[in-house]
């Protein structure tokens, strides 16, 4: 970066110089790069002779009578040519002195140049137009020295007030007034701050091939200034965050307003202070838990007003929906693990990436109602559409894999006993079915499981409608007055003790339900002799006033022990 390259958000431009009054009174003519009147200048040099071009540096503007210069001929496209390959920021020559009308041989070479040449009808004097412009050029080098100091102070704020991620990146993008997202290694966005612009505008060019690893620059147009004095509108700017040799991500700052001490400056620091927070923490969990418990916030609070909004959100963190079988899951450690709780949750989780890898993609997050000093897992998974993983089966696919990778990620002293329990909402397309399949999943807690592969029991949305639908209404008064009422009679005999009040009828009711057509299956559930047993379902049925071999009455009674649960 050049002593002058942050000054470019307020540097002066060629258009600015023509509206000095020193210049227009000198009645100026634009000959040349009437396209290139924005070019920036960073110092004014007066020009007599020839010898003084080669002590240009590019980026001058460069103010002249042509004093010493040839009249016509060869020796003056040479000096054309010398002062065009100097690349100043534009010239100025003022006629009546050496010259009545610009030479043809300049007019051509600032052309080919895309140079603006001013032409000056009237006298001026040059050491005002060179006194203005330095004012102004110094004046914006010291407002740039202070915005960058300013904005140093206030990452170093931030850095020692151990401000989360999601913060410095709001501050960042309230600084430039755009937009800025901070993804990582793997292209996948870790934080954002939209500045009123809508998630699906924000990111959409997040969470694509083209995107991901950081190749490629985002699309998102820049609002066009609606007035001749709007200001300028910077392009989409790019910043590593790297510290070591190590390459953390990448921060983005949309187009947007310039700023005095450069938008490139303000993402350099920011990376910078970003890099340092990724140093202190080396496993990177903060990068990622920050990114799925934002995401998950939104899906399950409800935060969000269009669909597309969370739907742009969770492709740009590597969860594409567009195409995809979607759906919601769970995963707990059940039983005594033999080891600290955080490693079974690194376990767990390691074990389900790498079951669904490397087509597959999941999100996952510790359940925050989860009150447990090791809470459930939820998880949020996108296949494609004929991934055989999500197949409805006995024993679906998935559990099977998760159990072939648990194998080889548990220690060798976990107790037997210990299992991985695997809940599975409802595979569907869409994001909506995809939220359905996540409360569905979540609200049904720990059901009984369906299947098992090895370590990994299974509980599934298919297989278990009514538990996962009155899991979901279980809290609603009216639900629990009815529960009440279907099996009072039941819960006030088991309560009671005594001669004839053995406390198991509502165990048998459910022995009985899990097979009403096979009493004798149900009585080795309920681990009693059939003899024993049918005396408690005739105790049951004359308590209920009840037939439990009618249809209805398995239904209303099936429905209040879940809703019971």
């Amino acid at each position: 970066m050049s002593e002058f390259s942050a000054t470019t958000a307020q540097a002066l431009s060629i258009a600015d110089v023509l509206e000095f009054a020193e210049v227009r009174a000198g009645k100026p003519e634009i000959a040349t790069g009437r396209g290139a009147l924005g070019r920036t200048l960073r110092w004014a040099h007066v020009v007599a002779g020839r010898g003084a071009i080669a002590l240009l540096d590019g980026g001058e503007l460069v103010l002249t009578t042509g004093a010493g210069w040839p009249d016509d001929g060869d020796g003056l496209v040479e000096v054309a040519a010398e002062l065009t390959a100097a690349d100043p920021a534009g010239v100025i020559l003022e006629l009546g002195g050496n010259y009545a009308a610009a030479p043809a041989a300049l007019i051509a070479a600032c052309a080919r140049a895309e140079i603006p040449l001013i032409v000056l009808h009237g006298e001026v004097r040059f050491m005002q137009i060179t006194q203005r412009v330095h004012q102004r050029v110094l004046a914006a080098q010291t407002e740039a020295l202070e915005a960058r100091a300013e904005v140093h102070a206030m990452l170093t704020e931030l850095g020692l007030n151990r401000s989360p991620i999601d913060y410095v990146v709001e501050r960042l993008a309230e600084t430039i007034l755009a937009p800025v997202v901070l993804e990582d290694s793997a292209g996948r966005v870790v934080a954002w701050d939209g500045q009123g612009q809508a998630p699906e505008t924000v990111l959409r060019d997040w969470g694509t091939e083209p995107a991901a690893g950081g190749a490629g620059a985002p699309a998102t147009a820049a609002p066009q200034p609606g007035t001749p004095h709007a200001p300028a509108w910077e392009p989409a700017d790019h910043v590593t965050v790297e510290a070591q040799g190590k390459r953390f991500g990448r921060l983005t700052a949309l187009p947007g307003p310039p700023h005095p001490a450069g938008r490139q400056t303000v993402l350099e620091l920011g990376a910078f202070a970003l890099a340092l927070a990724r140093l202190a923490d080396p496993e990177g969990d903060e990068w990622l838990q920050l990114s799925s418990k934002q995401l998950f916030d939104t899906l399950l609070g409800g935060r969000f007003r269009r669909d597309a909004e969370v739907a742009a959100q969770l492709t740009a963190a590597g969860l594409p929906i567009d195409g995809r079988t979607l759906l919601g899951a769970t995963l707990r450690g059940t039983g005594d693990f033999g080891a600290h709780a955080s490693l079974e949750r690194a376990v767990l989780e390691t074990a389900l990436r790498r079951a669904v890898a490397p087509e597959g993609r999941v999100i996952v997050v510790a359940d925050p109602e989860d009150p447990s000093p090791n809470p459930a897992l939820l998880a949020l998974l996108s296949f494609a559409p004929d991934d055989a993983r999500v197949a409805v089966a006995a024993t679906p696919p998935l559990a099977t894999r998760l159990a072939h990778e648990l194998g080889m990620l548990l220690p060798a002293t976990t107790p037997a006993p210990w299992r991985a329990h695997l809940g599975l909402g409802a595979p569907g397309h869409g994001l909506r079915s995809l939220i359905t399949s996540l409360e569905r999943v979540r609200a049904s807690g720990h059901l009984a499981p369906t299947a098992q592969a090895g370590r990994v029991t299974v509980q599934q949305a298919e297989r278990q409608a009514l538990a996962y639908l009155m899991r979901g209404l279980a809290a609603l008064p009216e639900v629990q007055e009815f529960a009440a009422d279907a099996l009072g009679p039941l819960l006030e005999h088991d309560a009671a003790a005594g001669p004839g009040h053995s406390g198991d009828l509502v165990f048998v009711l459910e022995a009985y339900l899990a097979h009403p057509t096979n009493r004798s299956l149900a009585a080795q559930r309920a681990r009693l002799s059939r003899s024993v047993f049918y005396q408690r379902l005739a105790l049951i049925e004359d308590l209920l006033a009840v037939d439990l071999a009618d249809g209805g009455t398995i239904a209303t009674l099936a429905v209040a022990l879940h809703a019971r649960r």
